[in-house]
């Protein structure tokens, strides 16, 4: 597949308000990957219109697969067969090229404030469809953040990760610890769940942003608690971690 070209009825109907737009940033998944991960996004942009633009201008050499307005208007940007640029460096459960092996939706939001409820319930419907077309289950939605931390952000502290998970669309733990907190153990948790290698500092400020954003003060045992429940109900198929 040449970049820019859309295959014939690669696009995929939800139902609703879809809008169909041809971004030309978009190239074939490398290495026979097929899509294993959905990563979110938000545009941080003035409206769900001006990303779409931005997205679909060849200049930018960015794009995302969706883009999903406040009101719930949903945008189609690239085929979910092609790669997509949307997650740039980082990694998840040890696997780098994140574009190849994800499918990536943005979110119109600043990220200071609520995902608003028609937003929410498109990207629950969105979500529900990508689970059925690629067979991939809760554990397999992450955020930009979760990828590459210390350099994005989004979805950011307001995206409500709890609501998604009730549905069953995402994970969570509410889990709460006792005692004193065990930072090496905390970390090891997270890369058995999935995070990247990154110091200790960065390690909290990135699993508080998705697990507890009105956390506060240093590392303690309830960290630790859910770190070590996520480890251990969802943990990352590598291993040699358990050595």
């Amino acid at each position: 597949m040449e970049s820019g070209a859309v295959p014939e009825g690669s696009r995929v109907s939800v139902g609703g308000d879809l809008h169909e737009l041809a971004s030309p940033n978009f190239g074939e998944r490398r290495d026979g990957a097929r899509p294993s991960l959905v990563v979110l996004h938000y545009t941080a942009m003035e409206s769900a219109e001006a990303a779409c633009a931005r997205l679909c201008d060849q200049a930018a050499e960015v794009s995302a697969h969706y883009v999903i307005g406040e009101t719930g208007v949903l945008w189609q940007l690239v085929p979910e067969e092609a790669r997509a640029w949307h997650a740039g460096a980082g990694e998840w459960a040890g696997l780098s090229d994140v574009n190849s092996r994800s499918i990536g939706i943005e979110l119109a939001n600043l990220g200071n404030h609520p995902f608003p409820e028609p937003q929410m319930r498109r990207l629950e419907g969105l979500l529900a469809g990508i689970f059925e077309r690629w067979s991939l289950s809760p554990k397999d939605v992450i955020g930009h953040s979760d990828m590459a931390p210390g350099r994005k952000i989004d979805p950011g502290p307001r995206f409500d990760w709890r609501r998604l998970a009730r549905c069953g669309f995402s994970v969570w733990s509410d889990e709460v610890g006792s005692g004193a907190a065990d930072p090496a153990r905390f970390l090891l948790d997270l890369k058995r769940f999935g995070y990247p290698e990154m110091p200790g500092e960065l390690a909290l400020e990135t699993f508080r942003m998705r697990f507890r954003p009105w956390a506060k003060g240093p590392l303690d045992a309830t960290d630790c608690a859910r770190a070590a429940d996520l480890a251990h109900r969802w943990p990352v198929d590598r291993p040699a971690l358990e050595a």
